[in-house]
């Protein structure tokens, strides 16, 4: 009987120290599990677990079922979730740097949208630093577009309109075209276009796919405004408090992230372009007038964006013009 006891108690102690060395995040996302950010995002998980042993063992929350869009933010930084996933212009009314791929036709490429990120991604490390946040890896959207029922010969073809807004620069947008901006976060945007709460808006393909908008929505212009990203983010006093091996297979496995999820991102451009016809949604090339319209927008945007931002926005524009 001694043995017996002796071996249930070496069990119990070795169970106790295995939980204790397994160290639960939580990761909120705004975002379906459908969606290839969230895909990525699962992926970027499994690899950690692979790569820790199941050490650090992280929980996404799609679809912002544990948090909203904009509250994840500020949960990554009062450590309620050790990981979120936020779109950073959401966050410009905060800091300007935030808002920079959000200035349209700045960069409206992929490629162009990678230089802006490396021109401006020490600035960005360090702004979130000083909040708390550690930036892990970023993913850019495809490139956005209008969708509306209306046609657009040009951008005075939007007056009036109930325009989804999500962003001080979507915002911004519907004001200098003469829209009505109506704040509508993605989980909810759906509902807004089935009730005639908003009436068109400016995203991705993806976007319009994952809120089935060609229930409602029969028109995309596809004008590849800009690309913004979105960022995974962890506390950084969390980040500190996993040993050096825990914190190398999570930097390790977000640098592989931030590779697949771009490259998927541009592959799924032309996917969700293909979906979205299917659908019945006509995939509009945008009249020279109406993309000249949304350049001078562009303009505005961007001179708008280097007031506030100061020099330090100044050397983020200009080091990715000399790339």
């Amino acid at each position: 009987m001694k043995v017996i006891r002796a071996l249930i108690a070496a069990l119990g102690i070795s169970v106790a120290l295995s939980s204790a060395a397994q160290t639960k995040w939580d990761m909120p996302t705004a975002y379906p599990a459908t969606n290839f950010h969230t895909e990525n995002i699962n992926q970027f998980v499994a690899d950690v677990d692979k790569a820790t042993g199941g050490k650090l063992k992280i929980t996404v929350h799609a679809n912002a079922s544990l948090f909203k869009a904009p509250e994840i933010k500020r949960a990554v930084q009062g450590n309620q979730a050790q990981l979120g996933e936020i779109l950073l212009v959401n966050y410009e009314n905060e800091d300007p740097l935030f808002g920079l791929d959000g200035v349209p036709f700045l960069a409206p490429s992929y490629a162009d949208s990678m230089k802006l990120y490396r021109a401006s991604k020490k600035a960005l490390e360090d702004k979130l630093a000083k909040q708390g946040i550690r930036l892990l890896y970023t993913v850019a959207w495809p490139p956005q577009g209008i969708f509306t029922n209306r046609t657009l010969n040009s951008a005075a073809d939007l007056k009036g309109l109930k325009w989804r807004a999500y962003s001080p620069a979507t915002s911004r947008i519907a004001e200098l075209v003469g829209a009505q901006p109506v704040t509508v976060q993605a989980a909810e945007l759906t509902q807004a276009l089935a009730t005639g709460v908003v009436e068109a808006y400016m995203s991705s393909g993806a976007t319009g796919f994952d809120t089935k908008s060609y229930e409602s929505i029969k028109n995309f212009y596809d004008t590849q405004a800009w690309l913004p990203k979105n960022a995974v983010t962890a506390n950084a006093q969390a980040f500190d408090a996993l040993d050096k091996a825990t914190q190398d297979a999570l930097l390790k496995a977000a640098a592989d992230a931030e590779i697949r999820g771009w490259k998927a991102s541009e592959e799924k451009n032309s996917w969700y372009l293909d979906q979205l016809k299917q659908k019945g949604m006509t995939i509009v090339k945008p009249s020279p007038q109406l993309t000249a319209d949304l350049k001078k927008v562009g303009d505005v945007m961007l001179q708008d964006w280097l007031k506030k931002a100061g020099p330090e926005g100044q050397a983020s524009v200009d080091a990715f013009r000399k790339m």
